[in-house]
This record gives structure tokens, sequence and C-alpha cells, in this order.
């Protein structure tokens, strides 16, 4: 195997997954995620001699974001698909009913609180809370200062009254 591709897919492929959330969350399209992911994957591996940073993971999600932000200004459309597709997450195999459905209902409550904020906010909170970014790699990710990430997610918290979830569980 060439040395190119195996390097690519050590440094590079176990972030697909992350890829792939950040894509879907900005599109808020399965499809248009899908191919956004494969066009960034794509330019990551002709681009890889460029990579001299220490973090795959942060790189890749840039040129994701990138990707999807050229991707929306190409094929702008009104017509948002909306994040309530149950397949999206994976079944809670417990084995008591209330919790279960417990769980899915705060679980669609947060998706819905997530879709209503404003793009900037949105993408803050999926790269921190569901893919664990510092706010240092989000900074590098949005390509803004870290002062202004921290602008940002103060008025996030302003902005979520509208959207607030309770925890329902222990």
């Amino acid at each position: 195997m060439d040395t190119k591709v195996r390097t690519f897919e050590l440094t590079m492929w176990p972030h697909m997954r992350a890829a792939y959330n950040l894509a879907r969350w900005l599109l808020r399209n399965d499809q248009d995620a899908e191919d956004v992911v494969q066009e960034s994957f794509l330019k990551a591996y002709k681009a890889q001699e460029s990579f001299r940073g220490s973090e795959a993971k942060t790189w890749m999600l840039s040129i994701v974001r990138n990707t999807a932000m050229d991707f929306r200004r190409r094929y702008k459309s009104g017509l948002a698909v909306p994040l309530g597709d149950q397949g999206y997450e994976p079944e809670d195999r417990s084995p008591d009913p209330e919790r279960v459905l417990l769980e899915q209902s705060r679980r669609e409550r947060v998706r819905q609180a997530i879709s209503h904020l404003a793009e900037e906010f949105r993408e803050v909170i999926v790269l921190r809370e569901m893919e664990g970014l510092s706010y240092k790699e989000i900074a590098s990710v949005l390509g803004i200062p870290m002062g202004s990430l921290l602008l940002v997610e103060l008025g996030g918290t302003k902005l979520d009254g509208a959207g607030e979830v309770q925890h329902d569980l222990p």
C-alpha cells in the first residue's frame, strides 16, 4: 500500500464520524452532509502534505466546515430539513421503558434546542459538547480569535432561554 494512502488512513480516517456529525448539523441534511464529507476527505487527501499541525481532527473539521460553507453558498436552498429523524441517534437498549422514553424525550428537546440556535452558536455547541474540542481547537476550526469565540459562547448562553432543556434524569 502507498505510504501516502496509509498515512492518510491513520491520521484522518478516525475523524470520519466527527466530520459527518459537524456537516450534518451545519447542513441539516444527511445526503448533503455525506457529499460534503466526501469532498472534504478528498481535499484533505490532496493537501495532506500541507498538514503541519499536531491535531489532525482540528485540521479535518476546519476543512469540513469550509466545504460546508462553500456548499451552502453554491446550492443555497430555502428548504431546511428538520433534525427530528429518529434513526439519527443509536437506540437505547435500557430495559426500563420509562427511562427509555425520558431519555428519548430529552434527546429530542436538546436536538430541537440546538437546531433553533443561530448558526455560529450551533457550531460552537456541536464542536464543544458533541465533538469534545477545546476552545482553542474550536477557534482554529472556525478561523476566529479565541476572544471572539468566548463572545460567541457568552452570546449563546443568553439566547438559550427559548430552548432551555430541563434534565429529567438523575
